[in-house]
């Protein structure tokens, strides 16, 4: 798949949306199957205080979501970074 969007602004999810609609056109997937695979069945965000070394409180955002636990526990990513998104924790979710 050949893209010229910046990297930057390229949103993880959509693009997994992409592939997962190019899929399910190829193996001909029911639409409802399409629809429950199209979302994630729960994401959670949690906001963790944190208090520095300088005695500043500082307080963290992360995301888990879980996609689909058809086939057993849930597949998923992890990610430490500043600029991490929900859209791509739910894209590794897929």
């Amino acid at each position: 798949m050949s893209d010229s969007r910046n990297v930057s602004t390229i949103n993880p999810f959509e693009v997994a949306l992409e592939q997962l609609d190019e899929a399910a056109k190829l193996i001909k997937l029911d639409n409802g199957l399409h629809q429950i695979l199209a979302h994630p069945k729960r994401v959670l965000i949690v906001s963790i205080p944190v208090r520095l070394d300088n005695n500043e409180i500082r307080v963290f955002t992360g995301f888990r979501s879980q996609h689909n636990d058809a086939r057993g526990p849930y597949k998923g990513g992890i990610r430490y970074h500043p600029q991490v998104t929900i859209d791509e924790v739910k894209a590794l979710s897929m």
